[in-house]
């Protein structure tokens, strides 16, 4: 079983080489159409909250350099009965969107599990997913795909914020997964948003990456596959929704399903619906700039939370040889943090986890600090598992109460 693991895992990177040194032996070329990018369907409130008989807002809030950011409110839960708690604002992470969130049943999906217990509930999309655009320019231009976490960090996180305490008038609690508590982090490391930021709930956390056990996300960091991919005028990976044209390319060649070839990214996700996998697919993976996995790609090479790495151009971009580190010992020691922490995830591994604990939150007030540590936990469980209601979510909403 191990030995058909690692033959795998070689096939996915050979195959990647492949299409870098010139896909010669593909017999295809690599056209990724923009298209699919552009949302022709009805908004995330009517096809995927309202059907659930919940009350939605459809909302957007542009970003400092012109991306529109979709965020849908939930006022009210199902009774109908209006928020009489704090905003919730919960973030998606890498290849996602705000759909995510919702690919389960009402009693098992955070947005409508915080609205039931009384949150005033709004979940945004970042810039490249289906339900963003830009006010200029399109996917076909360049400049859409000219970002990475940097400027997640930067522009969406406080465009989202400001929004929703401009309608508020409410301090935030802040939910992000993966990607989406990295760019936290970083704005919160240096001094942004606490102002108007009540509490923290960062789940799968990602800050170092030195330890991760993902071998094939090593690899692909490793051999520069998103820096070679970049270089060839590929701008953005994968295609949205079940036109992902990469992974469909990968599963065809390797006879995998793309469940089975997300899990050697993101370890074995053993709480999920499996009868519901088809349906996750429809929705997912959302799309990314090639250099916002090349900066993750250096994060992973070099053991760094630094900024982008321009290499001979960082003088221009930063007056300094090497890009800035992101000191996340800066974040303010009293402010409400809630972990949560899967023993099986491949990308937020504990062990990096804990260094983060261990160094940067060493003098973080204890009383200040949850964490939630499971034992069967991967990657994607903390969006998507069946049992992350009683897992997880209730623990966050008590914590979310205490605040």
């Amino acid at each position: 079983m191990a030995s058909s693991k690692v033959v795998n895992l070689l096939s996915i990177v050979l195959l990647c080489i492949t299409i870098v040194q010139g896909r010669k032996t593909l017999n295809t070329s690599i056209e990724f159409s923009p298209s699919s990018l552009v949302n022709n369907d009805d908004g995330v409130c009517k096809s995927m909250i309202e059907t659930q008989g919940y009350t939605c807002e459809e909302h957007k809030a542009t970003t400092s350099d012109g991306f529109i950011l979709s965020i849908q409110r939930l006022p009210a839960g199902r009774s109908g009965e209006k928020a009489n708690k704090p905003p919730v604002l919960i973030h998606h992470g890498l290849f996602s969107d705000g759909v995510s969130w919702l690919l389960n049943s009402p009693n098992e999906s955070l947005p409508f599990i915080l609205a039931d217990s009384g949150f005033d509930v709004w979940l945004v999309s970042g810039r490249g997913s289906k339900y963003s655009s830009h006010i200029s320019l399109t996917p076909n231009d360049l400049g859409y795909w000219d970002w990475s976490w940097d400027e997640l960090a930067r522009n969406d996180l406080p465009a989202s914020m400001q929004y929703v305490y401009d309608h508020t008038s409410q301090k935030i609690q802040y939910v992000g997964h993966s990607q989406g508590s990295l760019i936290a982090f970083v704005a919160f490391s240096q001094g942004k948003l606490l102002n108007i930021t009540r509490s923290a709930a960062l789940l799968s956390p990602i800050a170092h990456m030195r330890h991760i056990t993902s071998v094939a996300t090593k690899l692909a960091a490793e051999l520069l596959l998103a820096d070679d991919l970049r270089w060839l005028g590929i701008k953005f990976l994968p295609t949205s929704g079940p036109g992902s044209w990469f992974l469909n390319l990968i599963c065809e060649r390797l006879h995998l399903d793309r469940a089975i070839l997300m899990s050697y990214f993101t370890g074995p996700n053993y709480c999920l619906n499996t009868s519901r996998e088809q349906y996750y697919l429809e929705h997912e993976p959302q799309a990314t700039s090639t250099k916002n996995l090349i900066h993750f790609s250096q994060m992973i090479r070099k053991g760094t939370i630094a900024k982008y790495d321009y290499g001979i151009f960082n003088w221009q971009h930063y007056g300094q040889l090497l890009p800035p580190d992101y000191d996340l010992s800066q974040i303010p020691n009293d402010l409400p943090l809630f972990l949560g922490i899967g023993k099986l995830d491949m990308l937020s591994d504990e062990e990096d986890v804990n260094d983060l604990l261990n160094f940067e939150f060493k003098n973080h007030d204890a009383n200040k600090l949850v964490k939630v540590v499971l034992e069967n936990y991967a990657h994607t469980d903390f969006t998507l598992g069946v049992k992350t209601k009683q897992d997880v979510y209730d623990p966050m909403v008590d914590f979310f109460n205490a605040q």
